[in-house]
């Protein structure tokens, strides 16, 4: 039961429906957090388990939850951030469509830690059907009582919204999230201010990802110690890793943090498909620095990536093979950021926009000597001076792309 709970349960029939996922142990981590555990066991558990942020930025939840004033006179607020908006990740969503009490068990868990009695979900405007399916859940864990007023009879309530974003990938940053969410254009905010302290409607605010709120239960019902020898020592666990493009079995495959990225493609996604050669791999989803062929003998967890150049993000891998040019790689990634850039600030507004141009006239035949030159100093040039990470998101993948496949770009230029 224990290891149904840690996995997400993907192929379980109706696992959606609340009788199924109580049959499966479901909710007995709610019951044992809220009857049996104080708040601050409850924090205390998490910390220790070295639950790392599964949206990208990879900071401790634990630690995130505790940065929330405990002493206050405004409400607390959660935010589930499920916007899932880089290009090739698409573990939420079926973590959503697939097993939505295993999220909801998270929340109020979460929640109940912090003293936070209203909860948003906020999910990306293209996931319609997952939207309404989460809706649907939420009005079965309340005809329960495990949502609404006096949960499980204790004293505590606990209200949960799903809000449909309107299709921005920028709201995927938690303080444009928040933006949204209060009904004005997605922006990010300066920090600080950080959500923890002033966050929604300007009260204290948690925001955590839907992949990292559904493994609160496991933590709660094995404790931080199982859950820290799934994974690394520094970061517990396992993490939902989304592999696409050019592998013989495409899909989510759930493995302890730390998996070798080799053996990820070639072992679990069933290796290149065709027999066709590896060329590059993008580790964790568009904004991550591209890795080539020969890189990726490497754990997947996050300090591993970053000491290699790239970063694990939301652990979507994207595999590119060698009959794929790079060109359209870049192409790919400089049109989707000069389209999805919110515009506020100028380096990332104006400089993506001049990287989309110059890349579009080398794919038109027309590209000039100088322009890897002229995309490589753009991008210097829009990283470490956003806003928000959008900037970075845009400029880290495009200059590995350069680097690493110059030789390759140089050969497209016709003068």
């Amino acid at each position: 039961m224990e290891e149904k709970i840690l996995t997400k349960d993907f192929g379980l029939k109706n696992l959606f429906k609340i009788k199924v996922y109580l049959q499966q142990g479901g909710y007995k981590a709610v019951k044992k957090a809220l009857e049996q555990m104080r708040p601050a066991e409850i924090l205390d558990e998490v910390k220790k388990a070295n639950l790392r942020g599964r949206g990208g930025a990879g900071f401790p939840a634990g630690v995130k939850w505790g940065f929330v004033p405990q002493k206050t006179d405004k409400p607390k607020y959660l935010c589930v951030n499920a916007d899932e908006g880089e290009p090739g990740t698409f573990k939420d969503r079926y973590i959503m469509s697939h097993n939505p009490h295993l999220l909801l068990e998270g929340v109020i868990i979460a929640s109940f830690a912090v003293g936070i009695h209203s909860a948003f979900i906020y999910i990306r405007g293209e996931y319609e059907a997952v939207a309404d399916r989460l809706e649907e859940a939420i009005a079965e864990a309340k005809a329960d009582g495990f949502l609404g007023k006096n949960i499980l009879e204790i004293g505590f309530d606990l209200e949960v919204v799903v809000h449909r974003g309107a299709g921005a990938y920028i709201c995927g940053e938690e303080t444009a999230l928040l933006e949204s969410l209060e009904g004005k254009s997605g922006h990010p905010r300066l920090k600080p201010p950080f959500p923890a302290s002033i966050g929604l409607f300007q009260c204290p605010t948690v925001i955590n990802n839907v992949e990292t709120l559904a493994n609160v239960p496991a933590i709660i019902l094995n404790g931080a110690d199982w859950f820290v020898k799934k994974g690394l020592p520094k970061d517990g666990g396992t993490r939902i890793f989304g592999v696409s493009g050019m592998v013989k079995n495409p899909g989510i495959y759930e493995l302890p943090i730390g998996t070798n990225l080799r053996k990820i493609i070639f072992e679990a996604a069933g290796g290149m498909k065709d027999g066709k050669t590896l060329k590059a791999v993008i580790p964790g989803g568009m904004s991550a620095p591209i890795l080539k062929a020969d890189e990726i003998d490497l754990a997947m967890d996050f300090d591993s990536l970053v000491e290699a150049g790239s970063m694990l993000g939301s652990a979507a891998v994207i595999v590119i093979d060698q009959e794929t040019p790079i060109l359209e790689v870049l192409k790919a990634v400089s049109k989707f950021y000069s389209h999805e850039s919110c515009g506020q600030c100028t380096p990332c507004r104006i400089g993506i926009s001049w990287i989309n141009k110059i890349v579009r006239r080398i794919a038109s035949g027309q590209g000039e000597k100088d322009d890897v030159d002229a995309i490589i100093c753009l991008a210097e040039n829009i990283k470490g001076k956003t806003l928000c990470p959008l900037g970075d998101a845009a400029a880290l993948p495009i200059l590995s792309i350069c680097r690493k496949f110059r030789q390759e770009l140089e050969g497209q230029l016709s003068r």
